[in-house]
């Protein structure tokens, strides 16, 4: 048994989960990671596997179908799978977000229409907020949607869509006329059901082929373009407008977790390579690893290790009690994701030249990890969330 990375307080189910999750991992991802990631093909055989597994149910309640299982849960599932390959664990990302925004906040008639079949993973979720001049200004979108009658008109371009392709659910956040003085006040989320592929899925929906990516391979990152698209209103999440930031802001704390859980998945398996190379490559008639240097390194690299896995089981927990936990999940995020990149330099420096060949993992997590600093908000996003919330928490009183 591994000693990073361990979590107290699990029970017999929860440990289960993991046990099972880990072994498919090794078994059937970890085996196949590197020949799919070079190629940048889907890793469809896996995701068949993790339907088979119940994993796109993992946290839907059980009266529709899903296993009913915690946030907790969810995040250590996904550090698991990121340890095996981040990409997947980004097949299932947008799926767990939406399927939360949807369990929170949708209707009766859609809990009941779409959760049963997104636990099943026949539904399968995505998440579009960003667009192309956006950046995080979230309360500034321009994709708009015009009421006429019973049904709506929108148009605009949405950007960097995680399973835009191979998705056939996507939450999108668009801007509607409802009068407020305040721009986020104004931002309306709709539930868009259409088919997988690329090119004009449906009259005046349109996603372009996949994004060339420098790593996060396998998984699709598309565009997304509305044309005078027709959608009824009853597609609005939880049937009112006006409500849709904070709907996606509630999605984006489960998100941060998520990368943080993936960003720990990485660091995890950079770590796994080094130590075990470490003691394998000789210089000076001893094992690397005996060299202070890099026995130093080890240290610091399993110390960020087990730190960005403790904040990020807290930002779990926290969101699983119902309490607030905005600025916990950013630090989880931050931390994570600038340890990440840090562990998986050291296991680089560690393998020497051999890190720069595409024939050992490392060099695909050199490429994968730097991803984490920006996705669900960049690091400097995250401070300005935590200075905020301390602010908030912190302020002087009269």
């Amino acid at each position: 048994m591994a000693r990073l990375a361990q979590t107290a307080g699990l029970t017999d189910i929860q440990q289960e989960i993991l046990s099972t999750v880990r072994a498919f991992v090794d078994k059937e991802i970890i085996p196949h990671a590197q020949a799919l990631e070079h190629g940048d093909s889907y890793p469809a055989d896996i995701v068949e596997g993790m339907k088979e597994m119940g994993l796109f149910g993992l946290t839907i309640p059980e009266e529709y179908g899903g296993l009913g299982e915690s946030l907790l849960t969810y995040a250590l599932v996904v550090e698991e799978i990121a340890r095996g390959w981040m990409s997947v664990s980004g097949v299932i990302n947008t799926h767990f977000i939406v399927a939360h925004m949807v369990k929170q906040h949708a209707t009766d008639e859609q809990k009941q229409d779409l959760l049963p079949r997104m636990a099943t993973g026949d539904l399968r979720g995505s998440f579009s907020m960003s667009e192309p001049e956006l950046g995080s200004d979230v309360a500034a979108i321009r994709t708009r949607a015009v009421r006429e009658g019973d049904s709506y008109l929108i148009n605009g371009q949405k950007m960097w869509l995680t399973n835009g392709g191979t998705s056939n659910l996507t939450a999108v956040l668009v801007r509607t006329d409802e009068g407020r003085e305040k721009p986020h006040q104004n931002l309306t989320t709709f539930l868009v059901e259409k088919p997988t592929g690329y090119g004009e899925v449906l009259p005046g929906l349109t996603v372009p082929g996949k994004i060339d990516k420098m790593g996060y391979k396998g998984v699709d990152t598309t565009e997304m373009v509305f044309d005078d698209f027709r959608i009824g209103a009853e597609a609005i999440l939880g049937g009112e407008s006006g409500k849709g930031f904070a709907h996606m802001m509630d999605g984006v704390e489960v998100g941060r977790v998520n990368v943080a859980a993936r960003a720990c998945g990485i660091a995890i398996r950079a770590f796994e390579l080094a130590v075990s190379y470490a003691q394998q490559r000789t210089t000076f008639g001893k094992p690397i690893a005996q060299h202070q240097a890099i026995a130093f390194k080890l240290a610091e690299m399993a110390t960020k290790v087990e730190a960005a896995h403790l904040m990020m089981v807290n930002a779990a927990r926290l969101k699983d009690s119902g309490a607030r936990n905005d600025v916990e999940a950013g630090m989880a995020k931050l931390i994570a994701s600038e340890y990440c990149v840090e562990v998986t330099q050291e296991a680089f420096r560690i393998h020497g030249g051999y890190g720069y060949s595409k024939e050992y993992e490392i060099e695909r997590l050199m490429r994968e990890a730097p991803f984490l600093l920006i996705g669900e908000g960049t690091s400097e996003i995250q401070k300005t969330i935590i200075s905020r919330g301390l602010l908030r928490d912190y302020g002087l009183r009269n």
